[in-house]
């Protein structure tokens, strides 16, 4: 014979967990509705920013690339065979940082007013951090990530003969930790210039 009041409490609780799967539900589709790359269909679209004002808009990203440390050393005393590694890296987070536009999809092209990179070695790390700075109507934290992915890839490439094993595998070397540390933006005041004539 079931027990009234286990019965009860099983059925609140089935009630909670409904309410709780309900409650999910309406989350997500509230986080959908705040998506702006997608149309109310689902379609993916550009976000239209042409009535935004312009802005002089800055971020910083980060991330850090896991090395043996026999590595960095190498790395350190300029003594790795394809070359100036962090020099190599500096080009290559500079250039990815400009084409963000075309290797991911949604991004707007705009125009990019100062890069800023800076690479620091840890004994079996090395971080780069990747400043972008620009004015226009939408952000740049994309590009400043772009340019740190893009920098870590290259310093693996300059790397990857001294980072295999005997197998040719990488099981020290990862590429972690990417992040945004700053994002701002101060509104652009434009001033009507004054008639020459008058």
């Amino acid at each position: 014979m079931t027990d009234q009041n286990d019965s009860s409490s099983a059925s609140r609780e089935g009630g909670t967990r409904e309410e709780s799967a309900s409650d999910s539900s309406d989350d997500a589709r509230a986080g959908a509705d705040d998506l702006t790359h997608t149309t109310t269909e689902g379609d993916v679209q550009m976000v239209d920013v042409g009535e935004k004002p312009d802005s002089e808009r800055r971020a910083v990203a980060a991330g850090e690339i896991r090395l043996r440390p026999e590595t960095v050393a190498a790395i350190r005393d300029d003594e790795v065979g394809k070359g100036d590694v962090l020099a190599t890296a500096r080009i290559g987070a500079i250039q990815a940082v400009k084409h963000t536009w075309e290797t991911i999809p949604m991004c707007h092209q705009i125009p990019i007013t100062n890069v800023d990179t800076d690479f620091a070695l840890a004994e079996d790390r090395i971080e780069c951090e990747v400043a972008v700075e620009t004015t226009g109507k939408t952000g740049c934290e994309m590009e400043a990530l772009e340019g740190v992915t893009t920098g870590l890839n290259v310093v693996w490439d300059m790397v990857k003969a001294i980072e295999k094993d005997d197998a040719g595998g990488y099981p020290a070397t990862r590429i972690e930790n990417v992040r945004v540390l700053e994002k701002r933006k101060e509104r652009v005041e434009r001033t009507e210039e004054s008639d020459p004539s008058t």
